[in-house]
C-alpha cells in the first residue's frame, strides 16, 4: 500500500486543482479494511479507462444500477493492487481480451453512491487506470450493463451533458 501512497502524492503534484486527493491518502491510512465493501462508510473501487487501440475512443458501460454511462469499474472486494481490479473489472465487463493496464492511476474521482436496499449511501473512492484494447475491440455485454458502445473521446470532451467525471479524464487524455 506504499506504493498506491506514493502514486496519489505524484498525482496530487500532477494535477494540484484536484482537491480530493489528501482524501484518498487518509482513506488509505485505514488499512486494508477500505479495500472491502464491507466497509460501509467509504472504500476504495478500480476503474478502467478502456481506450481502443487507435486511441480515440473510449469503451462506456450503460450501468444497469445506475442508469447512466460511465467508464468500467467495480469493488476491490479485498485487493489492494488496484490497477489489477481495473484490468479484471474491464476485462469481466467488456469480455474484451487482451487488454493491457498502464501502472498508475489516471484519475482519482470520490463520489457518493445512493442507498439500495440494505446498502447504505456510501463513499467511493474511486481510481481510474488507463486501459488499452491492443487485439480486439470487439465486446459482449456483462449483466452489469445494459449497454456498452465505443465513444469518441473528442465527443466526450466537448458534450457538455457528458458526466463531469467523464468530461475531465477526455480532456485529460487529449492532453496526452
Amino acid at each position: 500500500m506504499h506504493a498506491l501512497s506514493e502514486q496519489f502524492q505524484q498525482y496530487g503534484r500532477a494535477w494540484p486543482e484536484e482537491k480530493d486527493v489528501s482524501r484518498f491518502i487518509a482513506l488509505l491510512e485505514g488499512g486494508e479494511h477500505r479495500f472491502r465493501r464491507e466497509s460501509l462508510e467509504a472504500h476504495f473501487t478500480g476503474s478502467a479507462w478502456l481506450v481502443s487501440a487507435d486511441g480515440q475512443r473510449v469503451l462506456l458501460t450503460h450501468h444497469r444500477k445506475l442508469g447512466r454511462w460511465l467508464q468500467l469499474g467495480g469493488h476491490a472486494d479485498g485487493d489492494v493492487d488496484l490497477a489489477r481490479v481495473a484490468l479484471r473489472e474491464a476485462e469481466e465487463e467488456s469480455g474484451i481480451v487482451g487488454l493491457n493496464v498502464e501502472a498508475t492511476p489516471f484519475d482519482l474521482d470520490r463520489h457518493r453512491i445512493p442507498a439500495r436496499g440494505a446498502e447504505p449511501e456510501h463513499w467511493h473512492y474511486d481510481v481510474r487506470y488507463v486501459v488499452r484494447a491492443d487485439v480486439s475491440e470487439a465486446f459482449v455485454v456483462s449483466d452489469e450493463s445494459h449497454a456498452l458502445a465505443w465513444r469518441s473521446i473528442r465527443d466526450i470532451a466537448d458534450d457538455p451533458h457528458s458526466d463531469e467525471s467523464l468530461r475531465r479524464m477526455a480532456r485529460k487524455w487529449l492532453r496526452r
